[in-house]
């Protein structure tokens, strides 16, 4: 198995980047897991601006250039993580950013006239790793759920990820939080995912 992990958070001093680093202990520990890349989008100073004019089209962003390296990436994933915080009910701008160029038309989704349009990432699956101030059942109760709905429904099976696990955890800046025992929970299953 393939495992491309993206980090979207500014601070390695932080929640986040245990957990980053607990994914990848647990990954390397795993002979499942044959490679492994990581992708951290502050670090790597990516652009989250989409633009569009006389020389970058829309329809052309398949194509762009400037973003084929990442296109590569998501081509030789068999898994995606993510892994990311909750800010105002969704993921960060710079992770939203990300997903606005890579999961472009004509490379993670074909149009079909008068159909629903052709998933082409199908075969991959993904893993959403997300931590939030507030409570951990706080974006169901009072957003009906947005996060998973804008993750799981309006981009994933989109563009035809259909095996789509989440670890949401709230309570993250509680002394109460249990954060070590969630870390050790991620751990675990990195240790032992299978395909």
């Amino acid at each position: 198995m393939k495992l491309l992990v993206i980090y979207t958070y500014p601070n390695h001093k932080s929640l986040n980047y245990a957990f980053l680093q607990k994914v990848l202990k647990g990954s390397k520990e795993n002979p499942n897991i044959r490679e492994l890349q990581v992708l951290d989008l502050y670090e790597e100073n990516f652009n989250p601006l989409l633009v569009f004019n006389e020389q970058k089209r829309r329809r052309d962003m398949h194509m762009d250039p400037d973003i084929e390296k990442y296109r590569q990436q998501i081509t030789w994933a068999d898994k995606i993580v993510f892994i990311y915080p909750i800010w105002w009910g969704r993921p960060p701008a710079m992770l939203l950013g990300y997903i606005d160029q890579l999961f472009a038309s004509n490379f993670a989704y074909q149009d079909q006239k008068g159909l629903f349009p052709k998933g082409m990432l199908k075969g991959k699956s993904v893993i959403c790793i997300s931590t939030m101030k507030g409570p951990t059942h706080y974006p169901f109760l009072w957003l009906n759920n947005a996060h998973k709905t804008l993750m799981k429904r309006a981009l994933f099976n989109f563009v035809g990820i259909k095996n789509v696990k989440f670890f949401e955890f709230g309570n993250m800046e509680s002394p109460k939080g249990k954060q070590m025992k969630k870390l050790e929970k991620i751990y675990k299953y990195f240790q032992r995912l299978q395909h």
